[in-house]
């Protein structure tokens, strides 16, 4: 059994226990608490840890459930149970206005964004009469099944616990499928998640949606749980400390949410006691504490507590259980000698600097074609103006018929096209199977709730049935279950062609995919094209390997200082002049 469902079971089995056994009181209320700040801390996993987006304003998203319902209960007369989806409904409209705006940036404007959203909300709760101020609302009612009091103690701490892990496990459904693998690429590989068919913004946003939604829920639990609210629990303060747990614990990691919020929240009770009876004076010295325990954190263990758990009890390989299952949809292929690609006197200028000057070239089905040229003749950028990786200043690129100039690389996927690159773009920490089953993402359906109600079974079979077939075609069945990180440079490479032949492309894009290869690697390489073309395969090839090309290739395009020099069959190439003075100089 994997660690994360081992995890899930034995947490579910213990939580009625320790209801059951005659624990204090005290301790109820702290893993109420616990359980309280976990379920905030499993939406930065998924933001932060998984995405690679950085939030401090999750303390927010936190207010806006717990305000809702308190001020609904007291003026209104609401049941809070109905008030907990009107507090959903009005975070998920605030998390999705904030999120268009700020998800677009990068780099350190996100984390200040988010700054400047939690200090927004904390000033404006505590500046709205309404809202009591920074005095905040008193006097709300417990939670409640007819005249059952479910609010307080081991029964507030059942229903706490319950849904932490009822959220666990939805989470941990969904990074294990189709959107899942989309997301877990947003943190390092986005510009090959695009050339997957996959937009990683739209994805961005419901992660934290996600996350928002997950916080809410923690407010509105918080709020009826200690029948008051005010801004001080919703600050810059609380929305660092909820980041701090997290990491801690374990920001890539599911459970690392619970075991840091556990973890700070009893250590800050115990040094808010423990230090001043030790320095024999008042003050808040476990905030100097935590800052430098999460500096050691961050360089010792920047993977938090739980990555040594990871560690030392590995996951077992993925159950196969895909045998009977159908297949994926195919789309409809060229015949023979039909036209698949055809390029128009595309152009690509950077200021005044001409790149790509009016190239013209195509790819009729079942055709291996070359483009070749000294360095920094243009290849790449060609290459990449075809994919829709760059935009281009003008010019026209017709795939199958369709005019393809205008669109984005995860429309131009869509159409049929796949794609490797010239530095190879995976996610080191899932298996071969899971990187290659991405490519099979424009063949699913599944959508982000589906996937965490585990209702997509079916698909997910299908995906990977595809997946292991695609390894089993160039030869590496064997890697099924390897960690994508461990594999060797030609196999990363063979991987990456298995990972854009899952999408059951018409055309196969190929950037330089000898590089780094030893001579034994590139024979399987070759061995691989010649297979894909005896199978109907239209390729287009970026390489410096003049051997593979002239070997592998029908028809050669050779280009010069971002220019075309020529095209033609590799022997009418070879017998270039034109050719061997652009590789080896004009003799004076």
């Amino acid at each position: 059994m994997k660690i994360k469902n081992l995890a899930l079971v034995l947490l579910a089995i213990a939580i009625p226990v320790l209801a059951l056994l005659p624990l204090p009181d005290f301790w109820i209320v702290q893993l109420n608490y616990i359980g309280l700040y976990a379920l905030v801390c499993l939406g930065l996993v998924l933001l932060t840890g998984v995405a690679g987006l950085t939030s401090f304003g999750q303390a927010a998203f936190v207010g806006i459930g717990a305000y809702t319902t308190a001020w609904l209960t007291l003026n209104t007369g609401m049941s809070p149970w109905l008030t907990l989806f009107v507090g959903l409904a009005i975070t998920a409209a605030s998390a999705l206005i904030v999120g268009a705006i700020t998800l677009r940036m990068s780099g350190h404007y996100l984390p200040l964004a988010t700054i400047a959203w939690g200090l927004s909300l904390y000033y404006l709760m505590g500046n709205l009469a309404p809202l009591g101020k920074y005095d905040g609302l008193q006097g709300l009612k417990s939670l409640s099944v007819g005249s059952l009091d479910i609010g307080q103690g081991r029964l507030f701490f059942v229903l706490t616990w319950a849904i932490l892990l009822a959220g666990a496990a939805a989470l941990l459904n969904l990074l294990d499928s189709r959107p899942g693998r989309a997301i877990r690429s947003l943190k390092g590989a986005s510009q090959m998640a695009e050339a997957m068919g996959i937009n990683t913004f739209r994805y961005k946003v419901s992660i934290f949606l996600i996350a928002a939604l997950l916080a809410s829920i923690g407010g509105w639990l918080l709020a009826h749980f200690q029948l008051t609210v005010n801004p001080s629990a919703f600050g810059l303060k609380m929305g660092i400390e909820y980041l701090f747990m997290t990491v801690v614990g374990g920001v890539g990691y599911v459970w690392g949410a619970i075991v840091g919020a556990g973890l700070i929240k009893l250590l800050d009770d115990y040094l808010q006691v423990a230090l001043p009876a030790l320095i024999g004076t008042s003050g808040s010295y476990e905030v100097i504490v935590f800052g430098v325990a999460i500096v050691l954190v961050l360089k010792y263990l920047p993977d938090g507590l739980w990555s040594l758990v990871a560690r030392y009890l590995p996951d077992a390989p993925r159950k196969v259980d895909w045998q009977n299952a159908g297949n994926l949809p195919s789309r409809s292929k060229p015949a023979r000698g039909e036209s698949v690609l055809k390029v128009e006197k595309i152009r690509k200028q950077f200021g005044g600097l001409i790149a790509v000057n009016d190239i013209s070239f195509q790819i009729d089905a079942g055709q291996i074609v070359g483009l070749i040229g000294p360095n920094g003749a243009g290849k790449s950028t060609t290459f990449n103006l075809i994919t829709g990786t760059l935009s281009k200043t003008r010019g026209h690129v017709l795939f199958r018929g369709q005019d393809i100039s205008t669109l984005p690389a995860r429309g131009i996927a869509r159409q049929g096209m796949a794609r490797t690159f010239q530095h190879v773009k995976m996610i080191p920490d899932m298996t071969v199977l899971e990187n290659v089953a991405m490519g099979a993402y424009t063949r699913g359906h599944s959508g982000v709730i589906g996937s965490m109600l585990r209702i997509n079974k079916s698909e997910e079979q299908r995906m990977m049935k595809e997946a292991q077939r695609q390894l089993e075609r160039i030869g590496m069945g064997e890697h099924l279950h390897e960690q994508a990180g461990n594999l060797a440079m030609g196999p990363q490479r063979l991987m990456e062609i298995a990972r854009a032949l899952c999408s059951d492309p018409a055309l196969l894009l190929l950037d330089e995919p000898a590089a780094g290869l030893r001579h034994k690697e590139k024979q399987d390489l070759i061995a691989v094209l010649r297979q894909l073309q005896s199978e109907g395969m239209s390729i287009l090839l970026v390489e410096h390997d003049m051997d593979l090309v002239m070997d592998v290739c029908d028809h050669l395009v050779v280009m010069e200082f971002g220019t075309l020099l020529t095209q033609g069959t590799p022997e009418e190439i070879q017998a270039s002049p034109a050719v061997r003075a652009a590789y080896l100089g004009t003799e004076h």
